[in-house]
């Protein structure tokens, strides 16, 4: 059964860096797309929270992470902590609402590949991962419900990251990750015309926008662990990620196109004309979390954290937008596992991870003066393969939400979303002893 499982992981995965169509929201087209930078299939199982650390998972929310205690006497008798590996994928189903009609649409994404590797007291990560993603298609009607205008986009920014975590002391960790974001957007707008008659014009104006991105920002993390009985643990922790800046190199052409009357799409281009546009700044706002949670090591934990982001301070200086601003974002996320019997040499479903939590944000997205809010519910399961000393898993997910609302003519998002990981232990330097 776990290999299949497993089979099937690597087959989503697979199906996800392949396709990586990473959303169909329409609020996409708003910034620089959906935020996909959400921590590991385990944080989002527990509704998102990070503020749970071990020696077993990566945790990509905190950079204190990566490192821990340099000898446990369980699992890892006595040996050093193992080499940590975990790759990801997702796929989402999304029902969109509008006071006119529903409509559906789905995607798939590959979401991070990451690997940390214990020195000591140190400990690095490196991996990739999607931060945002753009992928929409928006049809502007007016009071007599034909279509004006035309949008439509796609792109994303992606993340290669490095961090190093120090274990200051048996309790207080530190880390820092040094951040690359790169990428592309590209949107189009038609504007759709009619003769008199009401018929579509055969030649129509499209304008097609594309901005290549870059830039550095780093994440600073601090977490800190203590037993507060002989059997309950305290872990609290926090974050913080400075504001930055992504250089855009901006383009702008304006073409001739011919529409086919009936579904609008574009037959034909024709008369090009490349348009100069200034390279620009954005500004990409501060943000912290802070979190804390109880439980009883390798048994069950409850946590909950907040996040705050100045999203106010977002600016896009050469493609702004008259009908949305920004405020600032937060979110407020609660969850928790449990293990009936992680030692357990008989009973598989004994060692299971069971993961669940649940959250509510403020995107920071407000269109016609209302707030793009998110709620979300979330379960998971944690299940182990390979050999019970290094405690691998292969993890799967489900989130249940909705984003946005239907008042003044938006639209609201019904999301379901599962996700699969593999997390992977190996131990390449283990000592040999003898008798």
């Amino acid at each position: 059964m776990i290999k299949r499982f497993i089979v099937i992981c690597i087959t989503i995965i697979s199906s996800a860096a392949y396709a990586q169509q990473g959303t169909g929201s329409p609020y996409s087209f708003y910034g620089i797309g959906s935020l996909k930078s959400k921590g590991t299939v385990e944080n989002r199982s527990m509704g998102g929270i990070g503020v749970y650390l071990d020696s077993i998972h990566i945790n990509l929310r905190n950079p204190a992470a990566y490192a821990g205690k340099n000898v446990e006497s369980f699992p890892f008798d006595g040996e050093s902590r193992p080499i940590k590996f975990s790759v990801a994928g997702s796929m989402s189903d999304v029902t969109l609402k509008s006071n006119s009609g529903d409509a559906k649409t789905n995607s798939t994404i590959f979401d991070y590949i990451a690997m940390s590797v214990p020195v000591g007291k140190f400990g690095f990560g490196f991996g990739l991962m999607p931060y945002t993603s753009v992928g929409y298609g928006l049809d502007d009607v007016n009071d007599d419900d034909v279509i004006v205008n035309r949008y439509s986009g796609e792109g994303g920014v992606n993340k290669v990251f490095a961090g190093l975590g120090y274990q200051i002391n048996d309790k207080l960790s530190v880390g820092v990750d040094f951040n690359y974001n790169f990428g592309n957007i590209q949107n189009t707008a038609i504007e759709v015309k009619y003769t008199p008659e009401g018929e579509v014009v055969e030649y129509q104006t499209r304008e097609f926008n594309r901005s290549d991105l870059g830039g550095l920002n780093l994440n600073f993390g601090l977490a800190y662990k203590t037993m507060i009985t002989e059997k309950l643990e305290l872990s609290t922790t926090f974050t913080y990620t400075p504001g930055s800046s992504l250089k855009s190199e901006n383009s702008r052409t304006i073409s001739t196109v011919s529409l086919d009357a009936s579904s609008l799409e574009v037959s034909a281009v024709s008369n090009t004309i490349d348009i100069d546009v200034d390279q620009t700044d954005l500004k990409l706002p501060s943000k912290f979390s802070i979190g804390a949670g109880i439980g009883q090591p390798n048994s069950w934990f409850v946590g909950s954290e907040y996040t705050f982001q100045k999203s106010s301070d977002f600016s896009n200086p050469v493609f702004p937008n008259n009908d949305s601003t920004f405020e600032n974002a937060s979110q407020i996320s609660v969850g928790g596992f449990y293990i009936p019997n992680y030692k357990a040499f008989s009973g598989y479903l004994k060692r299971v991870v069971y993961r669940a939590g649940f959250n509510f944000a403020n995107t920071g997205l407000v269109i016609k003066d209302e707030s793009i809010n998110e709620f979300g519910i979330s379960f998971g399961l944690g299940l182990p393969v390979g050999s019970r000393s290094l405690f691998s898993n292969a993890n799967l997910g489900l989130e249940f939400g909705k984003r946005g609302t239907t008042n003044k003519n938006l639209i609201q998002e019904n999301f379901v979303n599962l996700n699969v990981s593999l997390s992977l232990n190996s131990r390449w330097f283990k000592q040999k002893k003898y008798n």
